[in-house]
């Protein structure tokens, strides 16, 4: 418990860095006049959502993948540990594993398709 207690600390920090360093890739620069910011504005506005986008993409994937990863891992291991323990029921538990390695990689499959989502149509 204490490793995945790790683990968790360790995720959450990923998430806090990335979102400090989103916070300061999209500070407005203080060197612009107030002529020209109003002629740039409309273009740094694009270039931070289109860098927003990717941000938010690649974190959604990079999440549901790893969360997909710990899934199939824990549940290959645990498969395993019952075909040791019962080697009769092996058909029953790779019918089973099967089942549950195909659900966790179809939630993988949906964060892909909202990721390029979010990419291109928002």
């Amino acid at each position: 418990m204490n490793k995945m207690k790790r683990v968790f600390a360790l995720l959450l920090l990923v998430v806090l860095a990335l979102g400090a360093l989103s916070a300061t890739a999209f500070a407005a620069p203080d060197d612009i006049t107030d002529q020209s910011s109003a002629v740039t504005t409309e273009e740094t506005q694009e270039e931070d959502s289109t860098g927003a986008k990717a941000i938010a993409a690649g974190v959604a994937i990079g999440l549901a993948a790893l969360g997909g990863a710990v899934a199939m891992g824990i549940a290959i291991a645990k498969t395993s540990e019952g075909i040791a323990r019962q080697p009769e029921a092996e058909g029953k538990l790779r019918t089973t594993l099967m089942l549950g390695l195909v659900f966790i990689e179809t939630a993988i499959i949906y964060a892909l398709i909202i990721a390029i989502l979010i990419i291109f149509v928002l």
